[in-house]
């Protein structure tokens, strides 16, 4: 296994691809959109993540790199492709199943596929399933587990945004192939980088099990959105209960946030209660209260420009976490689009990870993306939705006395 083509060049896909183009295989990044293909030729990087980019650009100036919209012939394809949600909250693996209609011309007996997106149940035996029917010629482990000509394993990633790259090599891996056979010759290669464990199991076990792990991340997430809530109505200051509980040796409350988002705690979940709603109540209480949280927030803002003509909001941040640039989901960029609809609102958005508004916004005169200085110097209502960096010290250097403070994030005490 020397050559690797990985399908996807996102927040997860070209990572992985540089960290085995780094060990010295040969690496083919493949992915859709041309711009990115571009971008990457021309030794720069479209998403923003520490160390990746210098990573980038020694794997691609060593030739271990080479980037394409179109796969091509290799030992093992990664397919790292998005798994979003429709609007009815059931899973889109349409993506999936592209991926693994493009590769399957390019197979070969003795390739190994991997799934690394995370995915519903079953996906990774829908893989073998299209496969097949593409290639007739090839056995595929789900009907010759001992002997077949293909072997495909789920290998979920489990990284941090702004750590990816050391936490691709130090975090364990769960790694569930279709057959035992399929999961020890995936083990192999990935042991060829991580220092982590790596965790055998079958496939439907590894699906299930990344799942489980952002869907245990929701409902605490849940559990401290509802207390903000709860605290609201009783005039507490959900930040000191939550730091006054968390006393007690046995309690560890999250902080609360203005909702979920990323593209795997606000999304994944919803693949459980998708494959059995009518038992996953807890997981979908979970989602819904989350789900809502981006309301109570712009109740909140409503209520505090009432009676203000012209009203101006100050919106600092839009990344669905700090110190990225990841929007996906976000619930800051929900809250946006909601209160710009608003009759006679101006609101500034303060993002310094982006250049531009996401084109979700489309365009609308009421927004403007700016400094946090610039936003704070006329605003009614300052609305801290991420705790980025850059934000941290702005009670210090800002005179913000004068206008009303919704910090979503307890960020400034």
């Amino acid at each position: 296994m020397t050559k690797i083509a990985v399908i996807g060049l996102g927040y997860i896909g070209l990572p992985t691809a540089t960290i085995f183009a780094s060990r010295g295989f040969e690496v083919l990044g493949v992915d859709v959109s041309e711009a990115v293909v571009s971008t990457l030729k021309e030794g720069r990087i479209h998403i923003v993540e520490p160390d990746l980019d210098v990573s980038v650009v020694a794997a691609i100036k060593s030739g271990k790199l080479e980037v394409s919209t179109e796969p091509g012939p290799a030992d093992v394809f990664i397919i790292a492709v998005p798994t979003p949600l429709k609007d009815n909250h059931t899973p889109d693996l349409s993506y999936v199943k592209q991926a693994a209609r493009q590769i399957a011309v390019h197979l070969v007996p003795g390739n190994l596929v991997i799934l690394e997106s995370t995915s519903p149940v079953g996906t990774t035996h829908n893989i073998c399933e299209w496969i097949a029917a593409a290639r007739e010629d090839l056995r595929l482990p789900h009907q010759d587990p001992t002997n077949p000509d293909i072997h495909v394993a789920h290998c979920p990633e489990r990284v941090l945004p702004g750590r990816i790259m050391a936490e691709l090599v130090e975090n364990d891996r769960i790694i569930g192939g279709i057959s035992p056979a399929c999961t020890a010759k995936t083990i192999a290669l990935y042991q060829q980088f991580v220092r982590g464990e790596c965790l055998p199991t079958n496939a439907a076990t590894a699906e299930m099990a990344k799942l489980a792990e952002n869907a245990f991340r929701d409902v605490n997430i849940a559990f401290a959105n509802e207390l903000s809530i709860l605290a609201e109505k009783q005039d507490v200051n959900v930040w000191e209960l939550v730091r006054l509980a968390n006393h007690h040796p046995r309690v560890n409350i999250l902080n609360p946030g203005p909702g979920v988002g990323g593209h795997c705690i606000a999304v994944d979940p919803w693949f459980l209660v998708n494959a059995d709603p009518e038992r996953a109540q807890l997981i979908s209480a979970a989602r819904q209260v989350n789900d809502f949280k981006p309301g109570f927030i712009i109740d909140q803002v409503i209520n505090a420009i009432a009676g203000t003509d012209e009203p101006h909001v100050a919106c600092l941040g839009l990344a669905f976490k700090a110190n990225v640039d990841d929007l996906r989901e976000s619930p800051a960029v929900e809250i946006c689009m909601a209160l710009s609809k608003i009759e006679g609102i101006t609101l500034s958005v303060a993002e310094p990870h982006i250049n531009t508004l996401p084109d979700q916004f489309g365009v609308c005169a009421n927004i403007q993306l700016t400094d946090p200085e610039t936003a704070i110097r006329t605003a009614d209502v300052v609305l801290l939705l991420v705790d980025h960096d850059q934000f941290l010290n702005i009670p210090s250097q800002i005179d913000l006395t004068n206008v009303t403070v919704i910090d979503t994030r307890g960020q400034w005490g």
